[in-house]
């Protein structure tokens, strides 16, 4: 499977509405792919991009803290398939001692982990690119 680097490119916010958008854009090429999401996982994009804390961790926040005291680190986050109008996501995680991780997860999950740690890349299959990038 061939990925490409994208980059998490806005974010739509309707406080009326029970689904929120996400945009994510391919770094070289340009193409554009909306993804639907709730809007409690776009609060928690959202507020993370703006720097927001809480008192208490929110749950993108705790597997954060979890992957840090188990001296494990995530990689990437790639969107991998596109069935029926569902995007599916990875997180890929590396332990201690160099052991991958693949974790099944959804888009707007990976996405929210992905935005609290800078480093991380986000990377799409090329194959929903052309299915889904326009």
């Amino acid at each position: 499977m061939s990925f490409r680097p994208c980059f998490l490119s806005q974010i739509v916010i309707d406080e009326s509405s029970d689904q929120q958008v996400i945009f994510v854009t391919e770094r070289e090429g340009g193409r554009r792919i909306p993804i639907t999401i709730g809007p409690l996982e776009a609060m928690a994009i959202d507020r993370a991009i703006k720097g927001q804390r809480f008192k208490r961790p929110l749950t993108h926040d705790l597997l954060i803290a979890v992957l840090e005291r188990l001296n494990a680190t995530c990689r990437e986050v790639r969107i991998v398939d596109l069935r029926e109008g569902i995007f599916y996501a990875q997180i890929i995680l590396v332990t201690g001692d160099g052991r991958e991780i693949i974790l099944d997860c959804r888009p707007s999950d990976a996405i929210a982990v992905m935005v609290r740690i800078p480093q991380v890349p986000l990377l799409i299959a090329e194959e929903v690119l052309a299915e889904a990038g326009g």
